[in-house]
């Protein structure tokens, strides 16, 4: 159990954090360095142990979808909401949530991780299920190349006690299998062969910018036979999912393909978790599955919806740019890109990602640190561009009061995106997330 004293300390810095408008992950910091035993004390006590969710793209709705799936099925889930997916911000969220005598009022966690991270949590709090999406070119600055990125979550994989839940249709995610301890069960999800095309691995990725499409299909896999959990089909936003044997459909709040494939993963992850919870439960609870904070959320302005796409690196790009589709013909679109260390400080990926789809109705506005680097990639994709503003506030003001008759999309990275929905907050008292 976490020491009082040290609980009665972070809950006095979160709160003068708070005051002073600081981020949520620094109470966290103070806790590390005052007692380093308190992240595996708190999450010692859940009965129902951790679930662990990392990977490049999808963390923060994969772990929004599990945690309201496992509360539908009648547990009290404890997550980091604010999306600070450093050990320091997980140990931020346990100061809130647990009691002053140390004690964490919950069944189960479901925590996303950075890719770094999760292993440093790992060897400290072992997860009793872990479950690795994808892992994509991101932040190269950082973590260089995927191959180093996927040995990092080998190690997660190796510490983790009960299951092992992978994207089938990854090849690097597919082979951390390997990486499983004996007794250790290992469960896939994925898409169907017909859907393949939408979810190309970064290998696959790299085949079809160098014009070989061809050579990217061969590489794809046939899930059918392996997978616990199948995305079948979607028209629109209504998707169809094979669970076991039998195929069910859903209509969900949230848009974008591989938001689609998030839930997947989240159905196969409940379902070993609360295996005699009928499949209709959790398909009715992700019904009422909001966007997460910046990821495909909507506000309205004037009647008409203003979204924003949070893009990070170049196959979460195409997929947004995809997942569009003729929506793009009737929507002012806005790109804001930032080089932040939060968002990567490489962003040669741009020229990795296909913008032609924008061609037909241009970019209305560009924005962000990048501004200019953002509107150069365009000129070669022969996509015309409004306006270019690197202040993100004005250019957010400008977008409202020259495009606010449209629907509006804005792609942006994440510090870009903080910016732009804090200016959102201000301008069409948009609810506060953090």
């Amino acid at each position: 159990m976490p020491r009082k004293h040290t609980i009665a300390a972070g809950k006095l810095f979160r709160r003068i954090a708070r005051l002073r408008g600081g981020g949520s992950a620094l109470p966290g910091l103070l806790i590390e360095k005052l007692e380093p035993a308190f992240l595996s004390e708190a999450l010692g006590q859940l009965p129902e142990g951790v679930i662990l969710v990392s990977g490049t793209n999808g963390k923060t709705t994969t772990t929004k979808m599990i945690t309201e799936l496992l509360e539908a099925s009648g547990l009290r889930v404890f997550t980091n909401r604010t999306g600070s997916n450093f050990t320091r911000g997980v140990v931020s969220a346990l100061i809130e949530a647990v009691n002053k005598d140390g004690t964490l009022p919950y069944d189960i966690a479901v925590l996303e991780l950075d890719e770094a991270h999760a292993v440093k949590f790992a060897a400290q709090a072992k997860p009793r299920i872990s479950v690795f999406l994808n892992v994509l070119r991101d932040q190269l600055d950082r973590f260089g190349e995927i191959d180093y990125t996927a040995r990092l979550l080998g190690d997660v994989a190796a510490e983790t006690t009960e299951m092992v839940i992978l994207n089938y249709d990854d090849p690097l995610i597919k082979r951390l299998a390997k990486n499983v301890q004996p007794g250790v069960k290992t469960v896939f999800f994925g898409a169907h062969d017909n859907l393949h095309h939408l979810f190309l691995s970064d290998e696959m990725l790299g085949a079809v910018n160098a014009g070989k499409p061809k050579a990217a299909a061969k590489k794809s896999t046939t899930a059918n036979q392996d997978t616990d959990v199948e995305l079948c089909a979607f028209k629109d936003q209504l998707v169809g999912f094979r669970v076991g044997s039998k195929v069910y459909k859903s209509e969900l709040k949230v848009s974008g393909f591989y938001n689609y494939l998030n839930a997947a993963a989240a159905i196969s992850t409940v379902r070993q978790v609360k295996p005699r919870v009928g499949v209709e439960t959790w398909l009715k609870a992700l019904t009422k599955v909001e966007p997460a904070f910046g990821r495909g959320e909507r506000v309205m302005h004037h009647g008409k919806p203003l979204e924003f796409v949070l893009v990070k690196n170049p196959a979460g790009f195409r997929l947004a740019l995809a997942s569009a589709g003729t929506a793009a013909s009737t929507e002012a679109t806005m790109i804001a890109i930032n080089d932040n260390f939060a968002d990567g400080r490489d962003m040669s990926w741009l020229w990795d990602v296909d913008f032609s789809s924008l061609k037909d109705h241009g970019v209305a506005m560009i924005s962000g640190v990048r501004a200019y680097d953002m509107a150069l990639r365009l000129q070669y994709d022969a996509v015309t561009v409004g306006d270019i503003e690197p202040d993100t506030a004005k250019a957010f003001k400008a977008m409202l009061s020259k495009h606010g008759g449209k629907p509006m999309r804005i792609y942006c990275t994440y510090t870009a995106m903080l910016k732009l929905r804090r200016q959102a907050e201000k301008e069409l008292r948009m609810e506060k997330a953090l």
